[in-house]
């Protein structure tokens, strides 16, 4: 797959730029934030989980956490959807819990523009053209959330991820970051309790596969 200079060469240098940029700029922010999140959900602050990046490999991704660790009698933990508290939700709905992934993007695990980084256990399920996303850097946003985001079904959203591989330039990229900004201030296409419109991917490919083994 051919890539021209920016893509190469300029999306790092801007990656680098605007992320350190902006951990200066919204270090108030994410310190207040941080500060919340400790007092209303508890500790730890920043919720990590593996997701696996360039080339399929794996990183730790950062967001303030947006749950509490309430359990039931048994000690197990309550569903997502009774965890979710209305400050966590707010977080979701302004998109203030992804800050964190600006020190993702300033170490190099992300970019400011790419396909979003998925669950490590849906890797097995990807298409061959699916798999493209991984061919580049992970996004804090891309072209399939300002396009519906997690409202869109998984195939279209992982077409749009492969899509975005396959044509990268800088003027896409610039009408991206705006779009995701204008989306935020309206709160559109936003999705505070995902398990409602998500589904699993693996489970829906197992599924499908189940289904068409019948049709045969």
């Amino acid at each position: 797959m051919k890539t021209g200079i920016y893509a190469r060469y300029g999306k790092r240098a801007c990656d680098v730029v605007l992320s350190g940029g902006a951990l200066v700029v919204l270090s108030p922010v994410l310190a207040v934030t941080a500060v919340l999140v400790r007092v209303k959900l508890g500790k730890p602050v920043i919720f990590c989980q593996e997701r696996p990046g360039k080339n399929e490999k794996i990183f730790k991704m950062y967001k303030f956490r947006t749950m509490t660790n309430t359990c039931d009698k048994d000690g197990n933990l309550l569903p997502d959807e009774k965890r979710l508290t209305p400050f966590g939700s707010l977080l979701r709905k302004t998109s203030l819990d992804e800050l964190p992934e600006l020190f993702n993007i300033f170490k190099g695990d992300m970019s400011i523009v790419g396909p979003r980084p998925l669950l490590c256990s849906y890797l097995p399920y990807y298409t061959e053209r699916e798999k493209k996303r991984h061919s580049v850097m992970p996004g804090l946003t891309g072209l399939a959330q300002v396009n519906g985001r997690n409202m869109l079904a998984w195939d279209d959203r992982l077409e749009l991820d492969a899509q975005y591989a396959e044509h990268i330039t800088f003027l896409g990229d610039v009408k991206i970051i705006i779009c995701t900004v204008a989306k935020v201030f309206a709160r559109e296409g936003i999705a505070v309790d995902t398990a409602v419109v998500e589904s699993n991917l693996a489970e829906e490919r197992e599924a499908r596969k189940q289904k068409e083994q019948v049709a045969r």
